[in-house]
């Protein structure tokens, strides 16, 4: 999503009157504007929206840059799409050009944004709110648990046919801003995931494991498979020394170096189904995607 700078008539007007008029827009949302640092006047950014702008106005909008994007259902209220690896749930900054943000303005407005959250890395299904209302009642279900959420996941080593990890997790101590970062503690909060073995593949010493986790802590199913030995292909953070973050988070590590430190060019991990009950009506929507192929080809072959 790239920003430009759009310039806005100036009549001497209060900021946030001005905004109100160019953009026809409301007082709370012309203070938004504001307060995310948006307007600016002869170069210099605008902090109060009562403060009489004299010179050039500029207003930092967003352009959208969309790819195209796989809609798995859709109806009135929200959508489920496939999020391909490697893209931004949100723009991180302004020097982010391209975000899932990008694709889900350009198909249903700037009203619209996604309902949960997934990692850079990790692909799959993604539920997409289209208005206000359908927001606060996705978010509301997904912070009750009302969601049941399935992933799934090219690991490391054969695991057990089922296998339940019961391990409460907290940000680490020494959390350092290279990356936010998870550790089993004994006073954390509670994290409980069950675990189901698909297929091992004896060539790769790898299982593919269908996780359903039953809490939603940051970095869940990653921590708690890296946890029991059996670490997620391709994963960037657990496990690795703080450069070699560094490097793959930077863009500075091939493709080939990072296959043979982490097992994978990317973090093979795919939101797979999401099951859940909205306006009396039941849905259970799964990936279309071949993943356990997509894998494969990720991965050391």
């Amino acid at each position: 999503m790239a920003y430009i700078k759009k310039k806005l008539s100036n009549n001497g007007k209060k900021a946030f009157r001005l905004l109100m008029d160019e953009l026809k827009i409301s007082m709370r949302e012309a203070q938004k504007l504001i307060d995310k640092k948006r307007l600016f006047c002869n170069g210099i950014l605008v902090e109060e929206k009562n403060k009489f702008l004299d010179g050039l106005v500029e207003l930092i909008i967003y352009e959208n840059n969309p790819k195209g994007l796989e809609v798995v259902y859709e109806n009135d209220d929200f959508a489920v799409v496939e999020k391909p690896s490697g893209v931004l749930t949100h723009p991180n900054g302004r020097n982010c050009n391209y975000s899932l943000c990008d694709e889900i303005w350009h198909l249903w407005g700037e009203k619209a944004c996604v309902a949960h959250r997934l990692d850079k890395e990790t692909s799959g299904l993604l539920l997409i709110a289209k208005h206000k209302n359908a927001q606060i009642e996705l978010k509301t279900m997904f912070e009750k648990r009302l969601v049941q959420k399935s992933y799934l996941a090219l690991v490391k080593g054969k695991t057990k046919k089922e296998f339940i990890v019961d391990k409460k997790m907290d940000l680490t101590k020494d959390y350092d801003a290279v990356k936010t970062r998870m550790q089993i503690c004994e006073n954390g909060k509670e994290a409980l995931t069950q675990f189901y073995t698909l297929e091992y593949f004896k060539n790769l010493d790898a299982s593919l494991v269908l996780a359903k986790p039953l809490t939603g802590r940051q970095h869940q199913i990653r921590l708690h498979l890296f946890h029991v030995k059996h670490k997620i292909l391709g994963d960037p953070l657990y496990g690795l020394e703080k450069i070699q973050i560094e490097q793959i988070l930077d863009g500075k590590m091939s493709e080939v170096e990072r296959i043979q430190i982490t097992g994978a060019k990317r973090l093979l991990l795919h939101s797979f189904s999401l099951d859940f009950i909205y306006k009396n009506q039941k849905f259970s929507i799964q990936s279309q995607k071949n993943i356990k192929d997509e894998f494969l080809k990720e991965g050391l072959l």
